[in-house]
């Protein structure tokens, strides 16, 4: 699509309302921590979640199951190193339930069609020490490097699989970055900056801008450890899939003419012999996750329908779709489901696909027997499906992270389901964990809205307790009933958590997420005040004098815009969050998300006042409300000039803020310790200021 006609569909979905969707100075650090270092937060209640606990959780990732059923390899998320959490590699029998972990793997395992081998990231144990891509035997033994495998900076959303075995069980696919063009001059002195995204999603040490790194396919031979590059050029190339017949490889790429500007993933097929390209899609719209059906004959993939997304969040749900095998007889097969769904796969003998769907506040599990068939929920439990694969006779292994624990191994079979691992039991065994129980009010439009509440533990008849208002990113994202360390924390510690489903928000309908379309810190943020509001009628033990807020992203975002409009909070705690939604649009990574949002460029129609209208900074002066901004140095999502911003602002009008800086953090808080000390430092922060909220009310009476 040229440029004038993204113009016009822009200037279109403004009048439809309606449009496809979604840090760094180091000297400052120790300042911020000697301004505000709070000790570490104690607590009599011991029983509940205490922050350390956060170093022993752990949690399930990715899962898949051997071709016959008879093994799993999952991975497992670990807190207890210094640095960010990291991953294990485990395989376990289904019969016998006996885990052995394969040393040195980190995750990603990809099976052989035959069962033998697995495929995976990690590093061998022998003296060279080689990390990338290696292959253990199936039962996790002798472990082979097969190639090194780079990486790049460079934002690719919602990618897929990194991993392809070919069909006879003798190569591998898998994807790895090469240098760019753009290499040589962007790292010189001066730099030279040429590329639209000339930023990285998030950067490390001092690598502040895009590696200008490109990903390609590489085949790699499992005998000789030869590696050959199957593609080449300036576009990222990912999301592979091995045709059944072995002839060609399917992978998604943007091949626009200006790709940095316009976020549109399609669909392509390339000959594994030649390396000839042929394009299965060319949609305004994007795919993603494309996936061969068993006999070849037909695709399976995720998409979109609007003329523009943005490579940051999406405001359109994601739905299953198929088309034959030459790109022929594209159809939603998702439509009947009007919620987000995930990426799809075939079942064994290509009769039926499953997929994920976002389901008020949860993540169902779904199968579709066929093309235009009624959709079947195969789990429906309250919580979340993370990963999943599918094996013999429609069996299940998953990870699912319920209201009580993280995401755990479970099995689903004949039937009946079976937790398969209990990583936290010697942890959570011997904590209570709070109650979250959903509730609905009508929002000053009557639209009706779901919030979820974590009920504090030690309630008394009489008692009364605080409430923190926590708010989730995206916009386009869900909160729902699972298993949250912080909130746990705080529960712990006899607070309320409150956690609204604003509008704009997944899970409810499309319709129901296009309702912010042009309205950021409009509706949903009233959405979320007249949330606490329902609570509070609902629920007297709630104390109205000792109320917090806080969110991460567009939570972070909500939370500065909510301090400049009502007093309503004794204190609160943006995370990563906009106070300027113009220098965010200039200063992040991506800048189609506006755009979006918006449905123009800030510099079309008008739009650059809007945004001014609606950033939180704009309204400083009505602050009142104590502050704790925290942001990481290297957010490039949300730039840490967005919480500087802010502090200035709020430090001229008077407001008690701090700013807390995390090194090495990108988007949000990552590192075990920083998280550690964030929930410290927000207990900390929230009990200073209620406690003087206790002393003026008794001043006052």
């Amino acid at each position: 699509m040229q440029n004038s006609g993204r113009t016009r569909f822009l200037r279109a979905a403004v009048r439809i309302g309606c449009i496809a969707s979604p840090v760094i100075i180091a000297s400052c650090l120790l300042l911020a921590l000697l301004t505000f270092n709070p000790p570490i937060a104690t607590h009599s209640q011991s029983s509940g979640l205490q922050s350390s606990d956060y170093y022993q959780l752990r949690s399930v990732g990715d899962v898949q199951f051997s071709p016959d059923g008879s093994r799993i390899a999952y991975s497992v998320t670990n807190n207890d190193k210094p640095g960010s959490p990291y991953s294990q590699l485990w395989l376990m029998d289904v019969a016998s339930g006996k885990t052995t972990q394969v040393e040195g793997a980190s995750g990603g395992a990809r099976w052989s069609p035959d069962g033998k081998l697995i495929a995976c990231s990690g590093r061998t144990g022998d003296k060279a020490g080689q990390s990338g891509l290696i292959v253990v035997r199936a039962d996790g033994s002798q472990p082979t490097f097969i190639a090194p495998v780079q990486s790049t900076n460079h934002p690719l959303p919602s990618t897929g699989e990194r991993i392809a075995w070919s069909p006879g069980n003798k190569q591998i696919a898998f994807i790895s970055a090469t240098p760019g063009p753009e290499t040589e001059s962007a790292t010189g002195d001066p730099m030279v900056i040429t590329r639209y995204l000339y930023k990285p999603t998030a950067s490390e040490g001092m690598t502040r801008f895009n590696d200008n790194r490109r990903t390609h396919i590489f085949i790699a031979d499992i005998e000789t450890k030869q590696v050959r590059q199957l593609t080449d050029g300036t576009y990222y190339e990912h999301s592979i899939d091995w045709s059944p017949n072995g002839d060609e490889i399917l992978f998604v790429s943007n091949r626009e003419p200006d790709p940095d500007r316009f976020f549109n993933y399609d669909v392509f097929a390339i000959k594994v012999g030649d390396g000839k390209v042929r394009q299965l899609t060319r949609t305004e719209n994007v795919e993603y996750r494309p996936r061969w059906s068993p006999d070849g004959k037909m695709i399976v993939y995720l998409g979109t329908k609007r003329g523009l997304t943005s490579s940051e969040t999406t405001m359109e749900d994601t739905h299953v779709w198929t088309m034959n095998a030459d790109g022929s007889n594209r159809r939603e097969i998702g439509g009947a489901i009007d919620n987000r769904q995930g990426a799809p796969e075939w079942s064994e003998d290509g009769s039926a696909v499953y997929f994920t769907v976002q389901d008020r506040g949860n993540v169902r599990f779904y199968r579709l027997p066929a093309p235009g068939s009624k959709p079947e929920v195969v789990i429906n439990d309250r919580g979340s499906v993370g990963s999943w694969s599918v094996g013999r006779n429609g069996s299940v292994a998953y990870s699912f992270a319920a209201p009580r624990d993280l995401a755990q191994l479970y099995l689903r079979a004949n039937g009946a389901t079976k937790q398969l691992t209990n990583l936290n039991q010697t942890t959570l065994g011997s904590r209570l964990i709070a109650e979250v129980e959903a509730l609905t009010f009508q929002s000053f439009d009557g639209l009706e809205i779901e919030a979820f509440l974590t009920r504090p533990l030690g309630m008394t008849a009489d008692s009364k307790h605080p409430m923190i208002t926590v708010i989730h990113g995206g916009p386009h994202g869900q909160q729902g009933p699972m298993f949250n360390s912080k909130a746990q924390v705080y529960a712990a510690r006899g607070w309320a958590v409150l956690m609204v489903n604003f509008r704009g928000s997944t899970g409810y309908g499309q319709k129901f997420a296009d309702a912010i379309f042009r309205d950021q810190n409009g509706g949903e943020a009233k959405d979320v005040l007249y949330g606490v509001e329902a609570a509070l009628r609902r629920n007297s033990w709630i104390d109205r004098e000792r109320l917090g807020v806080e969110g991460v992203s567009y939570g972070g975002q909500l939370t500065n815009w909510l301090v400049t409009q009502t007093n309503r909070f004794r204190a609160a705690i943006p995370i990563a969050g906009i106070s300027n939604l113009i220098t965010q649009n200039y200063l992040a990574y991506y800048h189609d998300y506006l755009a979006v949002e918006f449905g123009a460029f800030p510099h079309q129609e008008g739009l650059m006042d809007l945004l001014w209208q609606r950033s939180p900074i704009r309204y400083a002066g009505n602050v009142k409300t104590p502050v704790m901004l925290v942001h990481g140095e290297n957010d490039n999502d949300v730039p840490i000039a967005e919480a500087e911003q802010f502090y200035i602002a709020l430090k001229d009008v008077g407001v008690e803020t701090v700013m807390i800086r995390y090194p090495r953090e990108g988007h949000g808080v990552r590192e075990s310790k920083h998280v550690v000390d964030l929930i410290d430092r927000s207990v900390a922060w929230y009990e200073k200021h209620f406690r003087n909220a206790r002393e003026a009310l008794g001043q006052e009476r």
